[in-house]
């Protein structure tokens, strides 16, 4: 019988990244073949779409290949691209600071923000065994904002909920809460508490170190 594991930590929350910014990874249907993207109806139509184009990649046997790890990996940052809000992440998980800054600093954490993840899910990315994503509904509230329930099932099942806005007639993905712990109210919890002890700069500083630090581990080949 499979069991649901509570995730206790951030430590065990990065074990299940890969379905956070990898887009959305797995789904219990068909995988279909690649064609010209549709119009997406609904907000889980949007996650599905993106679960077929990223679960495509990771099967795919040649990009397993040593050599073509960079390859496999800015194929998968390019379908999330397509789907995250990284601006909107940003902001939501730099809370009422995000107000106080410049256009010039908000731009420049947002592209932090971007790398810090991108850097993240290619560290973890190596990790996917086959796990598989069962979607079990959909909230709307009002016509912008919604929610896709679903839970990802391994070795354990573990609930996985997707929080998204339509942007410009598209649902775009801004958060993700993975058995019930928010990646970007977490982020917000860390960040607010270096801004507290220290100071916005030394918070700046920090991610980049962590982003280096990532970068080392893959040998450079962390996306830019």
């Amino acid at each position: 019988m499979k069991h649901t594991r509570r995730l206790r930590s951030w430590h065990d929350m990065v074990h299940v990244w890969p379905f956070f910014t990898v887009a959305i990874f797995l789904s219990l249907v068909a995988v279909v073949v690649m064609g010209p993207a549709r119009a997406a109806e609904t907000p889980t139509d949007a996650v599905r779409t993106t679960v077929n184009e990223a679960i495509s990649v990771l099967q795919d046997q040649g990009l397993k290949n040593p050599d073509r790890a960079a390859e496999r990996i800015n194929r998968l940052k390019s379908i999330a691209d397509s789907r995250f809000d990284y601006g909107e992440m940003a902001k939501r998980a730099l809370g009422a600071h995000w107000n106080k800054m410049s256009e010039r600093q908000q731009k420049e954490f947002v592209d932090l923000f971007t790398k810090l993840l991108t850097a993240a899910y290619a560290d973890q990315v190596g990790l996917y065994s086959g796990e598989q994503v069962k979607y079990l509904g959909e909230r709307l509230e009002g016509d912008d904002y919604a929610e896709v329930r679903s839970k990802m099932i391994g070795k354990t099942t573990i609930p996985l909920d997707y929080r998204l806005l339509k942007k410009d007639g598209e649902w775009r993905a801004y958060d993700v809460v993975i058995d019930g712990v928010s990646l970007v109210k977490n982020y917000r919890g860390q960040f607010t508490s270096v801004m507290r002890s220290s100071s916005y700069d030394h918070l700046v500083q920090t991610l980049r170190e962590k982003v280096e630090k990532y970068k080392e581990r893959e040998g450079g080949q962390v996306p830019q």
